[in-house]
């Protein structure tokens, strides 16, 4: 029986210069690998590579050069580690070739929306996919977070995209939902969205939640300037969240501090432990 009080734990390895909390920080493969050890002592089951920062404004990069970045990082952590690698892309071309050099999970933000070619690309691979809500680059997905009823949207949207998967011979007990949080929805959309995220469960599908330092979660701290509210803080109330969010069933939390999210369920699992037992 799966226990949501425990779910997976999907450790953020950036690699790229201009991610907006640690750009710049893992690009050396070597460094890369040292972060990727941490993560894993932390407790993370999954380690999650990206080439390509999609924070608002970014600019995009070619695949090729999303390639260069993440594939020797993807064969460095294989080599050396025994831990789920998912790779964090909109590529079909990266998300092959990531899963050929060892990568067991693609995870798409776009669920197949940014490049026409992603399911066929992945359809015949031996690899979960992570499918996101999205409804545009970076570049322009604030101007689109235009909604009547946040959750039941992103439901349906979702659903519609996990047909079109399906149909093109992904099977679904391979794929995970992502709501997509911060992704073309305003302050008050995300935490709508988070309320409302028991009906995802109308899917039937596994869900995967990445609040990790989003934005709406640094406004809750700092109305006035959502900006100067620190990595640490936002880290903090992540795993806050996280902790509140463990009634519903995920499968797994995308975080980049594993270390605070990790206690944060083991406290959750301890108090439910106690609860059973009297």
């Amino acid at each position: 029986m799966t226990d949501w009080t425990r779910p997976l734990l999907m450790g953020v390895l950036n690699v790229t210069p201009d991610s907006f909390s640690d750009g710049g920080q893992f690009l050396d493969p070597a460094r890369a690998l040292e972060q990727a050890s941490m993560l894993s002592a932390q407790g993370a089951q999954i380690i999650d590579v990206g080439g390509e920062s999609t924070r608002p404004g970014a600019v995009r990069v070619t695949p090729a050069e999303e390639q260069a970045r993440i594939l020797p990082v993807i064969k460095a952590i294989t080599g050396e580690l025994s831990i789920t690698i998912s790779v964090d892309t909109m590529n079909a071309a990266t998300a092959r070739k990531a899963v050929k050099a060892g990568a067991k999970i693609v995870n798409d933000i776009s669920g197949g929306l940014s490049d026409p070619q992603m399911f066929a690309a992945i359809q015949d691979l031996d690899c979960k996919y992570v499918l996101g809500h999205w409804r545009g680059h970076a570049d322009k997905m604030e101007s689109m977070a235009q909604y009547s009823d946040v959750a039941r949207e992103v439901v349906a949207e979702l659903a519609e995209q996990v047909a079109m998967a399906v149909a093109s011979g992904i099977s679904r007990d391979r794929i995970v939902v992502d709501p997509g949080l911060g992704f073309a929805k305003d302050i008050y959309q995300n935490w709508d969205l988070v309320n409302r995220l028991d009906e995802l469960e109308q899917l039937g599908l596994p869900v995967l939640v990445g609040a990790s330092r989003k934005g709406f979660l640094a406004h809750a701290l700092s109305a006035q300037d959502p900006a100067s509210v620190s990595m640490p803080r936002r880290d903090v109330a992540t795993a806050v969240l996280t902790a509140l969010l463990l009634q519903r069933k995920l499968w797994g939390v995308r975080v980049h501090d594993v270390q605070s999210t990790s206690d944060a369920i083991a406290i959750v699992s301890s108090l439910k432990n106690f609860q059973e037992t009297k």
